[in-house]
């Protein structure tokens, strides 16, 4: 009997799974083959069981095999060498597949990267990171290798509580904070937690990031949008906003058009909060990072017990690293950490003990201030490259971050995206961030002059002015 999974205890060799039909063995394993490699399930290099161990596998004839191989070698399938085995060959595509190949639209993959949302991670401190590594994994108690804490390992909630009353003005302590797998591990457990309070509506500003309203919506919640003027978000239009129990925010640095919230308009929604025993949800995402202005605190200092702050080491270091924390009112800190549940997606425990030791050695306060400048000499050539090569954009939202709104003559944006798609330029232009009930009001490009290594920078750049109008 043929077997379709070779996989042999008699025989030492590679596994291989190959379905054998037809009237004859060995036409029926060549057109096995033959439909294997053109699909692409064995790449080319793909190294072959012996003929030997691939017939006590199927339980067929050692010579059918043999036959088998030596003719797909013949066709230009496979490749056979003394010594070496039988490999698939690196260029085993049948005649019909190559036509068709050529009468397919070739599509242009990007070159350069200038996608709003991501650092240079080109850029993380890898030397540092391992020092900082090396001694978390030696100091870590035993128990760290265990489940543990829901909220988080507390060598990093302390530092943590430390940092960011010094750096970013936020009233923390170890027991309010958090720790999550990222943003939007921690906005899907506050949806879940105000889902459970009964809030059935969020606010939302009205430029964002879809993913999060998706998040909220998938949860159960309605996201209307806050209106929005020249000097950012109206957040005294709250009260008007019948049956919104929480907003979501990014007030340091709204993203993406890069307008911090006025000193006024931060105080209304404080004020709304304390009115009506609302939520707002403070997403400071890039805030380590400013240039030309005073640092921007955290809305949560104005009250922390109505403000869920969420900050997150994607930006500072790298979005691989999957290390967020929240800093909660004190009554939504039990509700959190259940709504975690017993599967704790909070991430490496020896990673959290990392990033602790990277942030209590003071390396973390070191990188954040070199990554400020390399960003700032970034922002600063986009400028001047935009001034002299494509004067007729406006550039805004550059005081502080990592990307800039390149603001377009009326009615160009899609032009604008499709010249760049064609010089080989990955961007978004302001339309995909936009809230679907608002209408078009600017022409925009999403510029993240953050994303592209050192080494691409001035071909990005180029590009860039080469796709303006």
């Amino acid at each position: 009997m043929v077997k379709s999974w070779a996989t042999s205890p008699e025989t030492l060799g590679v596994d291989l799974h190959v379905d054998v039909g037809g009237a004859g063995l060995r036409s029926g394993l060549m057109d096995a083959l033959r439909e294997a490699v053109r699909s692409g399930r064995l790449a080319p290099g793909t190294r072959l069981p012996s003929s030997r161990t691939l017939a006590v596998d199927l339980g067929i004839a050692r010579n059918t095999v043999a036959d088998a191989y030596a003719e797909l070698v013949a066709e230009g399938w496979l490749t056979a060498r003394q010594g070496s085995g039988t490999h698939v060959a690196q260029r085993a595509v049948a005649r019909q597949d190559k036509h068709r190949a050529h009468r397919l639209p070739a599509r242009r993959r990007p070159t350069y990267n200038l996608m709003a949302g991501s650092p240079d991670l080109a850029s993380f401190p890898r030397a540092e990171w391992l020092k900082a590594a090396r001694r978390a994994l030696t100091d870590a108690p035993h128990e760290a290798f265990g489940y543990g804490d829901p909220r988080g390992r507390v060598e990093l909630r302390t530092v943590l509580a430390d940092y960011l009353a010094r750096a970013r003005g936020v009233y923390a302590s170890p027991d309010r904070i958090v720790v999550c797998s990222g943003f939007v591990h921690g906005l899907m457990l506050i949806g879940k937690v105000l889902r459970a309070r009964r809030v059935r509506e969020v606010a939302v500003e009205s430029y964002g990031l879809d993913v999060h309203w998706k998040l909220l919506t998938d949860a159960g919640h309605r996201i209307p949008p806050l209106p929005f003027d020249e000097l950012g978000t109206r957040t005294e239009e709250l009260g008007s906003m019948k049956g919104v129990g929480a907003v979501l925010m990014t007030p340091a640095h709204q993203f993406p058009i890069g307008l911090p919230l006025l000193p006024d308009r931060r105080a209304a929604a404080v004020d709304w909060a304390r009115a009506t025993g609302g939520l707002i949800v403070e997403d400071d995402y890039d805030g380590e990072f400013r240039y030309d202005r005073q640092p921007v605190g955290a809305l949560q200092g104005l009250d922390p017990e109505h403000v869920v702050y969420i900050g997150t080491a994607s930006k500072s270091l790298a979005p691989g690293l999957r290390i967020a924390w929240m800093v909660l009112p004190e009554r939504l800190v039990g509700e959190v950490a259940e709504a975690k549940g017993g599967a704790d997606w909070t991430g490496s425990a020896l990673d959290q003990l990392t990033l602790a030791e990277f942030i209590g050695s003071g390396a973390y306060d070191r990188h954040v201030r070199g990554m400020r400048l390399h960003y700032r000499r970034r922002r600063d050539q986009l400028v001047a490259a935009l001034a002299e090569r494509a004067p007729d954009v406006r550039v805004s939202g550059i005081a502080a971050g990592l990307h800039a709104l390149v603001e377009l003559p009326p009615g160009t944006e899609r032009s604008v995206m499709r010249s760049a798609t064609w010089h080989g330029l990955a961007l978004e232009s302001l339309a995909r961030f936009r809230h679907p009930e608002l209408p078009v009001d600017r022409d925009a490009l999403v510029v993240g002059y953050a994303t592209p290594p050192d080494s691409g920078w001035a071909g990005a750049l180029d590009a860039l002015c080469r796709a303006l109008p």
